[in-house]
Formats: C-alpha cells, sequence, structure tokens
C-alpha cells in the first residue's frame, strides 16, 4: 500500500488516522494501478518525500504547489523543487526571482530545494502524483 512508502515515524503517528479511512484506502488502491499501467511522477518511491525531507518538529513555512512536474526526472516529492542538474522550470524561476525582488542576492543556479525542506519549509503539492 501507497501508506508504506510513508518512512517518518512521526508523519506516520500524524497521518495513521488518515490512512485508515475508506478514501484513503480506495486512493490508494488507485494509485497504485496507475503506477503498474502508465508513467506516474514522481517515482513511487518519491511520493511522501516532502515528509521525509522536512521534520514534522521543524516546520516553519508551508509552501502548497499544485501537482508534480510532468517531464522525465523533474518530479522528486519536493513542490516547485528539481533534482540537481535538471534546468530550473519557469514556475521555480518565478518563485527565485519574486524572492530575489524582495531580498536581493543572486539567483540560484539550482532547482533543488531539499536545503529548504531541511531548514523547515514543507513543500507540498496539494496533488501527490501526476501521469
Amino acid at each position: 500500500m501507497i501508506k508504506q512508502l510513508l518512512k517518518s515515524p512521526i508523519w506516520q503517528d500524524q497521518l495513521t488516522h488518515e490512512f485508515e479511512q475508506l478514501y484513503f484506502r480506495q486512493l490508494s488502491a488507485f494509485v497504485e494501478s496507475e503506477y503498474q499501467q502508465a508513467v506516474v511522477y514522481p517515482a513511487k518511491e518519491q511520493i511522501f518525500y516532502a515528509f521525509e525531507r522536512c521534520c514534522l518538529e521543524q516546520v516553519q513555512v508551508l509552501i502548497l504547489g499544485q501537482d508534480p512536474y510532468h517531464a522525465p526526472k523533474q518530479a522528486h516529492g519536493l513542490c516547485f523543487s528539481v533534482p540537481e542538474g535538471v534546468k530550473i522550470p519557469p514556475s521555480l524561476r518565478n518563485v527565485f526571482q519574486e524572492i530575489q525582488q524582495d531580498v536581493g542576492g543572486p539567483l540560484p543556479k539550482s532547482g533543488n530545494l531539499e536545503r529548504w525542506a531541511q531548514q523547515g519549509v514543507l513543500l507540498l503539492n496539494s496533488i501527490l502524483t501526476v501521469r
């Protein structure tokens, strides 16, 4: 089941009630079948990556995206973020430009936001998978 992909015990404790609900069991079965039948992003192991990279006790900011990137090698479980070496997508470039206008500094050369997550920014999409 999809819930087994969430490795963080603290997040598991917080989400256990939801995982036990009928809607979640049905959704989990649907997502499992989608991964078997189609190309789905991010990789199955990264569905809950936002929770793995940002500890519950350290959450200070929530950035809520819409859905994962749908091009190969882009989505990795953190909203707006892309793995190292992947070209920065336009939506993330816009985020960086807004930050630069507000606080200054150079534009980042990488679109990988794992460092933000490690500092307490929960980078969560409202939809965790896309095909």
